[in-house]
């Protein structure tokens, strides 16, 4: 295995590759078609072999498909990869249905992921959201109670609230926060962000390229069929989807003149946030992953800096989306 640059996550947290690997798009989550299993094991394998060891998984990901994916990548090789596995959503017939975080079922929930992942333990074990359902201290404090016994090492938490982050890390040490976060979304900057730095805690940012907005392949208006689920949000809609994408113009030449994508740029201004942050990125096959390193060496002067973040402002992109709630 190759050494990929490596971050701390968290404050006193176990040292993990810089560049984390999203595997959801390897399972269909959405009613999507299936990919080809043995290019997606492959492909783990191959970010394992280049140094890239977060590997980050959900147990309702293809309804476990997905962890059996990982299970089969990691044959071997346990201690290549640092597993990263989501819980609580109900999906089914590629709906979600809504959230189950009841202590009762997150003991069963683990149990199932272990058996799928073939694994005596997770590193990252997190709830997908928080949605005032459960107490926060319950939830927190199941998992707390999962790394007492061993079953978990570290502590995750996804998508809440600066104040949700704060009432779990009082419960028990919070390694990890994973949001979304781009050019393009950047109301976690507020409240959210500063409040996982003043803790200590790690962030993994996924949706670098804000569901596909900032790879400059998007057109208006969005053809029907592509891309569905796109044309429910209003950012992808009507003038607001032409607004948006004249400010992508600015991230295409900046990349053009680079010698890079607008989707490289995007994963590398996240990266430049901080030592601290993480990309996640969803690499569904082999060639792409070197693309997707290559973002990591990616640097920008100042005066660069000053353009993508000005035209991208905070509030700059039109309408709302998925990552905005």
């Amino acid at each position: 295995m190759q050494i990929f640059k490596k971050m701390t996550l968290g404050h006193n947290g176990p040292e993990v590759s810089k560049l984390g690997f999203g595997a959801m798009r390897l399972s269909s989550v959405w009613g999507g078609p299936v990919r080809d299993e043995r290019e997606s094991v492959a492909t783990i394998q191959a970010a394992l072999d280049n140094g890239i060891n977060f590997i980050n998984t959900g147990d309702f990901y293809g309804a476990g498909h997905n962890e059996l994916l990982v299970r089969e990548a990691i044959k071997g090789r346990r201690e290549d990869a640092f597993i990263s596995v989501k819980f609580g959503a109900v999906i089914h017939g590629g709906q979600v249905l809504g959230m189950d975080l009841r202590p009762l079922s997150i003991k069963n929930f683990i149990n199932y992921s272990l058996v799928r992942l073939g694994v005596d333990y997770i590193d990252l074990y997190q709830p997908c959201r928080m949605d005032n359902s459960v107490p926060v201290e319950d939830i927190i404090g199941t998992v707390a109670d999962l790394i007492r016994e061993g079953k978990v090492r570290y502590l995750g938490v996804s998508e809440i609230t600066a104040q949700q982050l704060r009432q779990a890390h009082a419960v028990h040490p919070v390694t990890a926060l994973e949001i979304g976060y781009s050019l393009a979304d950047r109301q976690i900057e507020s409240d959210l962000l500063p409040a996982a730095k003043e803790l200590g805690i790690g962030v993994v940012a996924f949706a670098n390229t804000a569901e596909g907005l900032l790879t400059g392949n998007l057109t208006a208006p969005l053809p029907p069929g592509v891309n569905s689920y796109l044309h429910h949000f209003s950012r992808f809609q009507g003038e607001n989807l032409v607004k948006n994408l004249e400010k992508v113009e600015v991230l295409k030449k900046m990349a053009a003149d680079k010698g890079y994508t607008p989707s490289q740029l995007a994963i590398a201004w996240v990266n430049a946030q901080g030592d601290h942050i993480m990309p996640l990125v969803s690499i569904n096959q082999r060639q792409r992953l070197q693309e997707n390193m290559a973002a990591m060496d990616i640097t920008f002067t100042a005066e660069e800096m000053q353009t993508l973040n000005t035209t991208f402002a905070p509030g700059a992109i039109l309408g709302s989306t998925y990552l905005q709630r």
